[in-house]
This record gives C-alpha cells, sequence and structure tokens, in this order.
C-alpha cells in the first residue's frame, strides 16, 4: 500500500512539473506572434538561393529538397516546409493571405503586420494532437509547415526570416 501511494505521489509530482515547465498553448502562439512581427521587421537577410523567377535566403541547416514552378519544398533536419511565391504579385499584395483564409474554415492565430508598403501575415491552426498548421507570408510570398506547440515561435521567425528575405528576378 505504501509504494502505491508513494508512486502516486511521485506521478503526480512528475505531472506538475512536465505541465509547469511546458508553454501553454496560448503563450507559444503570443510568443509566435511575437517572433513573427519581429522578423517581419528586420532587414531582410542577402540572398543565398535562386531558383527560376526568385532568389531568396535559407538560414543554416535549411536546404532544398524539390524545386517546382511556384512552389519550392526546403527541409531543415526531419521538418518540411513548402515555399510558395506568386511572382506576379508585389509585397503590399493580400492575394495570398486573402486566398490562404479561403482555404480554412477558422484560422485560430491571424495576424497581419505592415511595414514601408509590405504586408506580412501569421496563421496558426490546432491541427493533430502538439501539431498545428503555421503559415507565415509577405505579399505574394507565403511559408507554411506543421510545428510542434513548443516550436511555434522559433519556426515563425524562422520562415518569416525566410520570406522577408524573398525578391522577385526582373
Amino acid at each position: 500500500m505504501h509504494k502505491r501511494f508513494t508512486a502516486a505521489l511521485l506521478l503526480f509530482i512528475s505531472f506538475i512539473l512536465v505541465s509547469a515547465c511546458s508553454a501553454s498553448l496560448e503563450e507559444e502562439q503570443t510568443a509566435a506572434k511575437n517572433a513573427a512581427e519581429e522578423a517581419f521587421n528586420l532587414s531582410p537577410e542577402k540572398t543565398n538561393h535562386e531558383f527560376e523567377d526568385i532568389e531568396y535566403y535559407l538560414p543554416f541547416g535549411y536546404e532544398v529538397e524539390e524545386e517546382s514552378p511556384n512552389n519550392i519544398i526546403l527541409k531543415n533536419g526531419s521538418k518540411r516546409y513548402i515555399l510558395f511565391y506568386n511572382q506576379h504579385e508585389g509585397p503590399d499584395s493580400k492575394v495570398v493571405y486573402d486566398a490562404t483564409l479561403k482555404q480554412k474554415d477558422k484560422y485560430e492565430v491571424k495576424e497581419t503586420f505592415t511595414k514601408d508598403g509590405h504586408n506580412g501575415f501569421l496563421l496558426i491552426n490546432r491541427g493533430k494532437k502538439d501539431e498545428h498548421e503555421l503559415v507565415v507570408g509577405i505579399g505574394g510570398v507565403k511559408l507554411s509547415t506543421q510545428a510542434a506547440t513548443r516550436n511555434l515561435s522559433s519556426e515563425a521567425a524562422a520562415m518569416m526570416e525566410i520570406a522577408n528575405s524573398v525578391q522577385v528576378k526582373n
């Protein structure tokens, strides 16, 4: 009896500690908004990749997996990202944002940012278990992935950094 009580007490304490150490979904969504907005407001990184109509920056660890017109599949370890671009839409466009909103009934987080004629956005939708659909974009560019709750802010920052760097070739 004493062993069961001790085991139950240890399990309860472990649960409390794990719960206290992990960020709640709401906290991580707020952090993701702040991280995306901060990356949006930074000066774009110097481009280090190009494909057909665009040039863009990829941070360390990211690589191109597949390229096709208007879509580039990126990967970082086992994570996959879709970089979509519409070379006919400038950084002030809201066409991609509006079209993305129409694809889902509702996004839990819908944030928009504006600076110097650029329109940026962050969208988060709850997925399965601890995974969430994360979409960021600027004008005619958007990146999307599936991200764990605890990674929403870091993923949003890196993705916005990439989106911010995209330049359409003339």
